[in-house]
């Protein structure tokens, strides 16, 4: 179990460090392109959460994953209709594609496990990733934002998802 939690710790630490290198050694992000990150990002959440409510026989863990999935599909639908306002469709870029393979990668280790291994994994994994997707808002994706509204719903997304990182490190600490 060790093993799997420090990949899946390693995928997210690479997501983190595809934010700080995208920042500084990549051109500025355009609103298409961080549009298309934000949404990749909770497509992510909601597999993850799809997979735990598969898995998990705690009541917890099911519980935190029924949040994750209603709150992801919320945002995700303020995105969508928001890029359809604006006439923006939202542009795949490498750090999107970046996000994927790495929580793919993680998910297919999570989808090894069950039980109490399984609980605990997939929380670490959602504290470490909504760490890293927190700060990759917070520090790239959001001050880089021109439009008013699109940067609203981010401000407003990591509102929420600082509050899911909380929620995570708390189940986290349950299953320890």
């Amino acid at each position: 179990m060790n093993k799997v939690i420090l990949t899946a710790g390693a995928a997210v630490i690479a997501l983190a460090w595809g934010f700080s290198a995208q920042a500084a050694d990549a051109p500025k992000l355009n609103d298409a392109q961080i549009a298309h990150i934000a949404y990749t990002a909770g497509v992510i959440d909601l597999k993850n959460a799809e997979l735990a409510e598969k898995k998990t026989k705690n009541a917890d863990v099911k519980a935190f994953a029924e949040d994750m999935e209603k709150d992801h599909k919320a945002v995700n639908e303020k995105a969508l209709a928001l890029c359809k306002k604006l006439g923006v469709t939202p542009e795949d870029n490498d750090t999107s594609k970046s996000l994927v393979k790495g929580q793919d990668e993680a998910r297919a280790k999570l989808e090894k496990l069950d039980g109490a291994a399984f609980d605990k994994a997939y929380a670490d994994n959602e504290v470490a990733y909504h760490d890293a997707v927190n700060t990759a808002l917070e520090k790239t994706l959001i001050p880089n934002t021109s439009n008013k509204e699109l940067k609203d719903l981010l401000e407003t997304g990591l509102k929420i998802f600082q509050g899911h990182e909380e929620h995570a490190k708390t189940l986290d600490a349950k299953l320890k």
